[in-house]
């Protein structure tokens, strides 16, 4: 069980390579299986590297579990975080957070945000050799957030300090929780409370003026039905805003580093988009049906992913002894779903250490090894196999919008540019992924019709 107090924590968050299960979870799954004891975050805890067993978890939220990070993220997060609050709270703020996310993720005037800030960012990378590409692509994300959520454009001022406040907090989001002035975690509460003050005024200033003509953006879709507190308000506009800022570059990020290590992905993924690009009229937009015909692209994503690792695992706790198959959770027990180890269990992949999108294409009753994957059984079957956006009440809302974004970002990034990242440039897990030199990349411009 470790040392006393913190148990085994150090080890358990031991950095290591994000699309690996670290070295931690090698050696305890290879003494005590796939379910084992440990003493994590102060507290006695299980820990599954069983998928069956984390669908169990994650599907009886409030019935057996109930989320439980550690007391310093609330300080971070708010106490209102869709991350941090349960049962009817939780379900209000997330149906708010879904009926947002369903409303804009195929509506034109999103789709056209989106292919605006990716070709301004092409653009702006076109007199350059190389670029740090973390960087570029958080701003990518959060101006494209702040635009949809509170109509900032990228130029204003308020955007750039929204983003400089964002990144204090990301630093400080996993660092050691102690309130000391001048570290990661004191900056990242002061951050937070500077992010909460900026919405709280833009809210006060909507208010003032009694809102504004027509729909609006997404802050005078809340104000306008009034079923939130200003306080609720602040905290799902900051926590859709953090989920579609940091977990959406992330993995925009990991896909730029497979595509870099995997020429063949990166050719069939070109050949999809250049068959998009040209069954359209000249600078003519792309539109939700084009995302629909994006299947490989959607293959791409599900597989960095898997690899990748965006999120290791998640807190819960149980509520009520818990009796699953030869294995008994005390109540008041930690338990730490670990993703990860079904991501890399040959059991369920082929190959697992392999970055192979193919492996999720839609076979037409075709033995694919381990599963057949059916058109009208993807997605089941796919649920079998990761849990790259959670799973039951907790599920990611936004997941959708983010695909959306990657994949028309991904359209004007391969028919506009090659890239070789460095070699020692490789995604760490935290065990949130961070890149050793921010995912350095050396790009050459190309002409999208042009493999030469």
């Amino acid at each position: 069980m470790g040392w006393p107090i913190c148990g085994e924590t150090l080890a358990f968050l031991k950095p290591h390579k994000s699309n690996s299960t670290g070295s931690f979870l090698q050696q305890h799954c290879s003494i005590y299986g796939q379910v084992f004891k440990s003493h994590l975050f102060c507290s006695p805890a299980i820990v599954s590297c069983d998928h069956e067993l984390n669908m169990f978890i994650l599907q009886n939220e409030e019935k057996y579990f109930q989320a439980s990070y550690p007391k310093p993220m609330h300080g971070i997060l708010g106490k209102l975080s869709l991350l941090t609050v349960s049962g009817d709270l939780h379900k209000k703020l997330r149906n708010v957070a879904v009926s947002f996310i369903g409303a804009s993720k195929s509506t034109p005037a999103f789709l056209h945000s989106v292919e605006k800030l990716s070709i301004s960012m092409m653009e702006s990378w076109k007199e350059r050799k190389q670029i740090t590409f973390c960087y570029e692509i958080r701003k990518f994300t959060i101006n494209l957030m702040v635009k949809h959520l509170l109509s900032i454009e990228p130029e204003e001022p308020i955007a750039f300090k929204i983003l400089e406040d964002f990144q204090t907090f990301m630093k400080g989001f996993v660092s050691l929780p102690v309130y000391i002035p001048g570290t990661h975690y004191a900056n990242a509460v002061k951050a937070r409370a500077r992010l909460s003050r900026t919405v709280r005024e833009i809210i006060r200033e909507r208010q003032h003026e009694n809102m504004r003509a027509g729909e609006g953006d997404f802050l005078d879709v809340i104000l306008k039905k009034r079923s939130l507190s200003e306080e609720e308000t602040v905290s799902i506009v900051l926590d859709i805003m953090l989920g579609g800022y940091e977990t959406t570059a992330t993995l925009l990020a990991l896909i730029v580093y497979f595509l870099a290590h995997a020429p063949a992905v990166f050719q069939k993924l070109k050949e999809e988009h250049r068959a998009i690009r040209k069954s359209k009229q000249d600078e003519e937009p792309l539109n939700w049906e084009d995302y629909q015909q994006m299947e490989f692209t959607n293959n791409v994503i599900l597989e960095a992913m898997r690899c990748g690792n965006v999120v290791k695992f998640v807190h819960r706790e149980a509520i009520r002894d818990v009796k699953f198959k030869e294995y008994l959770i005390p109540s008041g027990w930690k338990v730490l779903p670990v993703f990860t180890a079904a991501h890399f269990d040959p059991n369920l992949h082929e190959n697992p250490s392999e970055f192979n999108p193919s492996r999720w294409t839609v076979c037409n009753h075709i033995c694919c090894n381990l599963f057949v994957m059916c058109s009208q059984d993807k997605a089941s079957v796919m649920s079998k196999r990761v849990m790259p956006f959670g799973g039951g009440p907790r599920l990611c809302p936004g997941a959708e919008l983010a695909k959306v974004e990657i994949s028309f970002f991904l359209h004007h990034l391969v028919l506009n540019y090659r890239w070789k990242t460095q070699a020692d440039d490789y995604p760490i897990a935290y065990p949130y992924v961070e890149f050793r030199r921010g995912l350095l990349l050396e790009i050459e411009r190309t002409n999208g019709f042009d493999d030469h």
